[in-house]
Parts: C-alpha cells; sequence; structure tokens
C-alpha cells in the first residue's frame, strides 16, 4: 500500500512512523509513506499558504492554489483523496477497513480554520477521528496511518489478531490474561485454563457482549439497526 501525506508540518511526523508496527510495515515492503511539505506547492516566495476568509472572521483559511497543484501532482486514477477535518464522518474500525484496501490514500492535513470550500472537489472522503477539535490535521493522520497499517496482510506478523481486537465485529473486546494465573489475590477466570476451547469461546463472546453494553451500547444499537436494514434488503 502507498500512503501520501499533505501537511505543513512533516517534522510532526518524526518519530511516530519510525517505531514499532509502522516501523516494520516499511521495512518489509508493505507500506510506502511519504510526507511532503504544503508549502513546496506554493508559487510565490513567502511561499504563502493561508489568506483571510471572503466576508470576514477570525483566523485564517488554507489556499485552494497550493492543495490543488499537490493533489494534482500526487494523485492518480487509483487514489483515494481523503481531507481530515472536523466536518467529515467519524472513523471507525469499519472506514478503516475500507481504507486498507485501498492501493493508495492521498491524506491531506487540514490547519487554521480549514479549507478553502472549493478544495471539497478534489477530494473522494473527508475523515474526522472525533469530535474534538486539534491545531491542524497531523494527529489525525497518523491515527489513520497506524490504524490501516495495522490490517495490511503481514503487519501485524499474526494477522488474526487484528480479526480479534475491539471493534473488528461490531464490540468490544473480551478480557484477556497472562500468567501469573493469581495476582495479589485476583485470579484468572477457571474457565481460561481449563483447556476446554468451545467454553473458552463461548465464555470470551459472552463477555465482549456484557462489557461493550456496560460500555459503549451505542455499539450495540448500532449493529441492531445495521441488522434491521440488512432485513429490509432481503
Amino acid at each position: 500500500m502507498k500512503i501520501d501525506v499533505l501537511t505543513l508540518f512533516p517534522g510532526m511526523f518524526s518519530g511516530p512512523l519510525d517505531e514499532s508496527i509502522i516501523k516494520r510495515a516499511r521495512q518489509q515492503g508493505l507500506l510506502e509513506l511519504k510526507i511532503h511539505n504544503l508549502r513546496d506547492y506554493t508559487q510565490d516566495r513567502h511561499k504563502t499558504v493561508d489568506d483571510k476568509p471572503f466576508g470576514g472572521g477570525p483566523g485564517m483559511l488554507l489556499k485552494p492554489g497550493p492543495i490543488f497543484e499537490a493533489v494534482e501532482d500526487l494523485a492518480t486514477e487509483t487514489t483515494r483523496v481523503i481531507l481530515l477535518t472536523p466536518a467529515g464522518r467519524k472513523l471507525n474500525q469499519a472506514v478503516v477497513r475500507e481504507m486498507a484496501d485501498c492501493a493508495h490514500l492521498l491524506l491531506v492535513c487540514g490547519s487554521y480554520e480549514g479549507f478553502d470550500e472549493r478544495v471539497r472537489s478534489l477530494a473522494d472522503d473527508e475523515l474526522s477521528i472525533g469530535d474534538y477539535v486539534l491545531t491542524n490535521g497531523a494527529l489525525p493522520a497518523m491515527v489513520i496511518i497506524d490504524a490501516v497499517t495495522r490490517l495490511l496482510p503481514g503487519a501485524l506478523g499474526d494477522d488474526e489478531s487484528a480479526l480479534q481486537e475491539s471493534f473488528s465485529h461490531g464490540a468490544l473486546e473480551y478480557p484477556q490474561y497472562t500468567r501469573p494465573a493469581s495476582f495479589r489475590g485476583m485470579n484468572v477466570p477457571e474457565v481460561l485454563v481449563s483447556g476446554h476451547h468451545a467454553e473458552i469461546a463461548k465464555w470470551r463472546s459472552e463477555q465482549a457482549a456484557l462489557r461493550t453494553k456496560e460500555r459503549r451500547p451505542d455499539l450495540l444499537n448500532a449493529a441492531m439497526e445495521n441488522e434491521k436494514a440488512l432485513q429490509k434488503k432481503d
């Protein structure tokens, strides 16, 4: 997979993308990742990327010119261009799976008060990582890169791991334990050391449902709505 990132702050990406799973995926050739400075696509000697909004108002907006130049230079027919903005649809594991199936992503990081509206004509999608405001789109881009990389075949070493994690099946992950079996008076549930795989699977399923109901009932509600929608289609 290839991912290009267009940002005003390329220095923010040093470190997080050179460690752990992302580093290994890059070394193994599973992920080709490049960070591009938006200022490299300006046409004036001051490398201007922003200007005041028409009609007045606080802050500055990213100008359309440099972004159009960059996208036209970096994107091909197979590229999925994604704007990172609070106005986008919220990122979840289903969206991550969509992106992991793409051959090439181009992540365009917002900054200041956002994009000139005409920039949206370039985008195939707009994403937000949550209902809060960040200084710029660099951190959301890193979150997306990390989440997508984990789903690339071979990235985790054990591809089964990605299938068992929270949100992979619309629910939170079941509780897990490791050695020692008893720690400060807290014991591992007996079923997990029983060796009875069918009972273990049943316990895990029940615990995942219980944890989701207690902590994220919205996930269960969404699953029920999806099921109803599928039944109507049938």
